[in-house]
């Protein structure tokens, strides 16, 4: 089977240059070695070094030479916005806790629906609406990229948390 080895990140390929397209949802972007199709029927399989997350842009490269374009597929999201006077650093700080893949912009953030969490948002004050929309997640403090995709609101895994100065902590 054709092999995609190497990943040329967006900008870095000449634009037009690609044989073929493959559109994927957040989940299916962060892969290592998977068995693929493009969107024109190409089949491939995804073998690299290392689990990588493919960004919209990027361009994998086949073994033959040619260049399949990755594109973000459009997900079921939910918009969050602040109404008036609130903050949005405060709703991210409790999406952050919760160690959830989000996508924040200016004067909004994007995350994966969970029923749970936006019935928390809407609890703290938060505009929340679904919209669909390609995710892309910010990186995480370490340059991952969210590598558990299908993390949502739970909690166990190994770690503890330090709420400063108060003597607080939990483990998980």
């Amino acid at each position: 089977m054709l092999r995609a080895t190497a990943i040329i990140p967006a900008g870095q390929w000449p634009a037009g240059s690609a044989t073929g397209r493959i559109t994927l949802a957040f989940e299916d972007r962060f892969r290592r070695r998977v068995r693929m199709r493009s969107d024109d029927g190409i089949e491939f399989l995804l073998d690299l070094p290392e689990a990588r997350l493919l960004e919209e842009g990027d361009a994998l490269r086949l073994e033959d030479g040619r260049l399949i374009e990755v594109r973000a597929a459009a997900e079921d999201l939910v918009e969050i916005k602040v109404p008036t006077g609130a903050n949005l650093a405060c709703y991210a700080w409790h999406l952050g806790n919760r160690h959830l893949p989000a996508a924040i912009e200016a004067d909004r953030i994007l995350i994966r629906d969970d029923h749970v969490i936006v019935d928390m948002l809407r609890r703290l004050g938060a505009v929340v609406r679904a919209v669909r929309l390609p995710f892309r997640p910010e990186g995480g403090a370490y340059g991952q990229h969210n590598h558990d995709p299908s993390q949502h609101h739970r909690h166990d895994h190994d770690h503890d948390h330090d709420h400063g100065q108060h003597g607080h902590r939990h483990d998980h």
